[in-house]
């Protein structure tokens, strides 16, 4: 009768750290991260928006928008840029856990690396649907606002922005670029996901379930690193998703009609390398902000893991 106690006793590896608090450790991360992060994605929207050639480098840009509009414009839309962050880390880790939960083997608890690729990608379509497309639209239009004078610039706010785009645009306005917005975020949490349990893996022999918490550094190197493929691979889209979301209906028709006539008319007037604008300051922002998410987000799921599980899957 001892040996038939052994069943029990393997599913107890399988009790693990619940969706919710996944989801509150990364939207604890993406505070700290839009605080410490937003004036490169300023500097980013600024240069993907540059035509005319006005900006000659990351940090020529920066300090043109320092010296003519204030250092406070580096932090241009911050607050619904902190907003977005907050709540798409929330559904992102939610969502995935979630998925992953779904796609987990039932017998041995197992999660195939096709299975984590897939558990990414819809956590990725979920928060560019749900969160992350309006919220951008509101961020790059006060992005790309320039003068000091408040009365001479169209938004006034992030509110005021919102209102006026579904009062000119009407509310589909809020969505213009999901397209790509939702191709480039599957992907990149498609292969942020998969890479940041690959990393921890290699670099410090840490498994889901085997109960071991990283030391913050350990989670700031296995994020940066994981963050870095993810802009690479998606650059073309966050260009045509900006330039969707920065046109406007006032003064005549959209220049862009789409994502493919978008990536098609970018390639034909301002040649292929324009499709990569803006990956400097993008690799800049991105893998720096996994590595301070990720580091936040393993202490307050270790936390959870030694105060109320044994040896849970993280």
């Amino acid at each position: 009768m001892e040996e038939e106690q052994l069943p029990p006793k393997q599913q107890s590896p399988k009790k693990s750290i619940p969706p919710y608090m996944k989801a509150i450790s990364g939207s604890l991360g993406g505070v700290v991260e839009a605080c410490c992060l937003q004036p490169i994605d300023v500097i980013k929207t600024r240069l993907q928006l540059d035509r005319s050639g006005t900006y000659k480098g990351i940090i020529h840009c920066g300090s043109t928008i320092s010296r003519s509009e204030g250092v406070r414009a580096l932090w241009k839309g911050l607050t619904p840029f902190a907003t977005h962050l907050t709540l798409k880390y929330t559904l992102r880790m939610w969502s995935n856990a979630m998925l992953q939960s779904v796609f987990k083997d039932s017998a041995t608890g197992k999660l195939s690396n096709q299975a984590r690729l897939l558990s990414g990608f819809g956590a990725g379509v979920l928060e560019a649907l749900v969160i992350v497309t309006p919220f951008e639209v509101v961020k790059i239009r006060l992005q790309q606002q320039r003068g000091l004078s408040p009365e001479l610039l169209k938004y006034k706010g992030p509110v005021h922005c919102a209102r006026t785009i579904i009062t000119e645009e009407g509310l589909r306005g809020l969505w213009a670029g999901a397209s790509p917005t939702v191709m480039r975020n599957g992907t990149n949490q498609a292969v942020m996901f998969t890479a940041k349990n690959a990393f921890d893996v290699l670099l410090w022999k840490k498994h889901e379930g085997d109960g071991k918490v990283l030391q913050p550094w350990q989670s700031m190197i296995s994020g940066f690193l994981a963050g870095t493929a993810g802009p690479v691979c998606t650059g073309p889209f966050d260009v045509v998703k900006t330039r969707l979301m920065a046109q406007s209906r006032e003064g005549g028709g959209l220049k862009y009609k789409g994502m493919i006539h978008a990536i098609r008319t970018i390639y034909a007037e301002e040649g292929l390398r324009t499709l990569w604008k803006g990956l400097l300051p993008r690799l800049m922002r991105i893998p720096p902000g996994q590595a301070i998410m990720w580091a936040v987000a393993d202490q307050v799921t270790g936390l959870y893991e030694r105060r109320y599980l044994r040896s849970a899957p993280l």
